[in-house]
């Protein structure tokens, strides 16, 4: 009975530590960076800097159908499916485009621009270069599923309703934790913003 107490103490151990390296090696991934101009509650408005994306678009019309199927495509190019095998480093948040169909999209490390870019194996990678951009995010925690997105896309809806503030009303998703870290995992719905007070 004591050994097996002792091994399961051991195992729970050993798995609250990985979740701490894990947690560290979140927070030192490149982040596409942003200011908070303003906050409405829950919902925050940010100004993100210009960067460039490898993005791939799918029929899939559920973020649990697309979520798998992107990110595969999308990490077996940074790990070096492209003509030249260079490893790309990752970056956070990984983006969902949601709508009639959905699209995947990483940031690319800064140090590249759209010349340097190795050419993806996968001729459905695609890249972009966004400029600066105001957006409007709501966070929730946990792992994401279609029906906890629905339910942020409105609350967020709602909130910059009652705030008076314009909007694109097409929303993203942005998940910022690999799926093996359990805790302290970030969420965010958001959508690109028109006009505010």
């Amino acid at each position: 009975m004591k050994i097996t107490i002792i091994s399961v103490i051991a195992i729970v151990i050993v798995v609250l530590l990985a979740q701490v390296y894990s947690t560290m090696s979140t927070e030192k991934t490149e982040q596409h960076k942003y200011q908070v101009l303003k906050t409405y509650d829950n919902v925050e408005i940010r100004k993100y800097e210009p960067a460039i994306f490898s993005s791939v678009k799918m029929r899939s019309k559920t973020y649990e159908e697309s979520s798998g199927k992107g990110f595969r495509v999308l990490a077996g190019y940074i790990f070096g499916g492209n003509k030249s095998n260079e490893a790309i480093a990752m970056t956070s948040p990984v983006t969902m485009e949601l709508g009639e169909t959905m699209t995947m999209k990483f940031m690319v490390p800064k140090g590249y621009d759209m010349n340097s870019l190795p050419e993806p194996n996968d001729k459905n990678i695609t890249f972009e270069q966004q400029p600066e951009k105001i957006i409007a995010a709501i966070r929730f925690d946990g792992w994401a599923s279609d029906e906890k997105i629905a339910k942020h896309i409105e609350l967020l809806r709602d909130a910059l309703s009652k705030a008076g503030i314009k909007h694109t009303n097409t929303f993203s998703y942005l998940g910022y934790n690999p799926p093996y870290e359990v805790i302290n995992r970030r969420n965010e719905v958001v959508v690109d913003v028109i006009e505010y007070p």
